[in-house]
């Protein structure tokens, strides 16, 4: 595995690059970083030279002016299509879970030339929902006991609110000496996510007439053990609009990190095929 910067406008982003064959970027959900998909980033490698980033202001990744500001799905989008233009000639394979699929979708949206294929785990845009205004709502509780009570209340509330989709955190002690800095790195993470990410990200609407262009590029992928709580819908919906079927991967909302092997396996037949399927 290699690493590297880029400089992007306004801030400097970090990625690491493994293996070999065609470019695939992965995008990491909110507050996450390069290392937190390593054990399906190690498999994907064994068919695709693999991409993952830190998102700006996040771990690595910093941003020119120091202070943690509003993140924007527009701005990641164009860092990670900046990062697949230094990295590659060609259009890149691209897969992102949770707020990395927003930006995922941005992506394809804005520079569809530039993207083989999406796979779009449960991305949590939930202002496209019948009932935005509620999950606008639950959010903005979310923040509130942020604010007033701390991390912890606050993401107690929002995994209770997802459906419990997560599977908790392992022990730090059981991990090898790079996922427990990873880990530290991930709760620094968390309070700007709270605070710059989470209201701005899940009130997102994609642009659908931009996607409906693209459809046999994009998959839209949820959990089966999600089933149908709140992190699943917003692909449900947007596959609707867009008139495709949706793709059931192994796990919950955190699939890709907890059950690697079999997410990883149905991923390299979803980004090898023409369309997007059940």
């Amino acid at each position: 595995m290699r690493s590297g910067t880029l400089r992007v406008p306004g801030a400097i982003v970090y990625y690491e690059v493994r293996g070999n064959g065609p470019l695939l970027l992965v995008i990491p959900g909110g507050g996450g970083d390069a290392a937190v998909v390593d054990p399906l980033a190690d498999l994907l490698a064994e068919r695709f030279t693999v991409a993952c980033l830190d998102p700006r202001g996040y771990s690595h990744s910093t941003i020119d002016d120091g202070e943690p500001l509003d993140q924007r799905v527009e701005v990641q989008a164009d860092d990670v299509y900046r990062l697949i233009t230094h990295l590659t000639d060609e259009p890149a394979y691209v897969f992102g879970g949770s707020s990395g699929a927003i930006v995922g979708l941005e992506l394809l949206a804005r520079h569809p030339d530039r993207v083989h294929r999406l796979v779009a785990h449960e991305p949590p845009c939930f202002a496209i929902l019948p009932d935005a205004e509620a999950q606008r709502a639950f959010v903005d509780e979310v923040y509130t006991l942020y604010r007033t009570e701390g991390l912890g209340a606050a993401g107690a509330r929002f995994l209770k609110g997802i459906g419990g989709t997560m599977k908790p955190l392992p022990d730090p002690a059981s991990l090898s000496p790079r996922a427990q800095a990873m880990m530290a790195r991930l709760i620094a993470n968390s309070p700007v996510m709270m605070e710059h990410e989470l209201r701005q990200f899940t009130s997102h609407i994609p642009d659908v007439e931009a996607l409906r262009k693209v459809t046999d590029r994009l998959v839209l992928a949820s959990g089966h053990e999600t089933g149908d709580h709140l992190p699943a819908r917003p692909a449900a919906v947007l596959a609707a609009r867009l008139g495709i079927e949706g793709t059931r991967f192994p796990g919950g909302h955190s699939g890709f990190t907890d059950e690697p092997e079999a997410f990883a396996d149905l991923l390299m037949r979803t980004l090898s095929t023409s369309a997007a399927h059940t």
